[in-house]
């Protein structure tokens, strides 16, 4: 089963995915996270964040993750994700997709800021310090159109989500 995420910076994707992860591996079911950030540093470093770019970071993490669910391995993909023409690639090309919507209020976002992006992204354009490709602020994000799962992270705690995600994946293990 592959799990790809989508959602804005600071939704909680990581932090639900690792929750996940850990609760999977205490039953005894292997799951690996692929972290988008991680990733992006590693095997995506050449990519930039234009569409296409975008689009090709996530047929690449798509790939890990279908090579890792042939081995019995629950994958989530835990990326901004934010194109719903690639979700549907994704979905179609391998077997065992589901998307799960890590859906957080720009407001809540902007309050948490932990990477302080949000914050950069509102500075003057011009400024050295601005990032020009924030998705949801100066770059698009497409929510998706029909999601697995809905995660309401500004109106639910992680671990309320968390176990949201837990119960789905072990009721498809069914």
């Amino acid at each position: 089963m592959i799990i790809q995420f989508c959602g804005l910076s600071g939704s909680g994707k990581t932090t639900i995915a690792n929750a996940v992860q850990v609760q999977l591996q205490q039953r005894g079911i292997s799951c690996e996270v692929i972290d988008g950030d991680v990733y992006r540093k590693n095997i995506c470093a050449d990519l930039g964040f234009s569409k296409e770019d975008r689009h090709e970071n996530m047929r690449r993490l798509a790939f890990v993750a279908d090579v890792l669910s042939k081995h019995q391995i629950i994958t989530i993909i835990s990326a901004i994700n934010p194109y719903n023409e690639v979700r549907q690639e994704i979905t179609q090309r391998y077997n065992g997709v589901k998307t799960v919507f890590i859906n957080c209020s720009l407001d809540v976002l902007m309050q948490r800021d932990t990477k302080k992006l949000y914050h950069r992204a509102m500075l003057p354009i011009g400024h050295p310090d601005r990032v020009n490709n924030l998705t949801g602020v100066n770059d698009i994000f497409e929510s998706p159109e029909n999601p697995d799962v809905v995660l309401n992270t500004d109106a639910e705690t992680i671990d309320i989500s968390s176990k949201k995600l837990f119960d789905f994946i072990i009721f498809q293990l069914k």
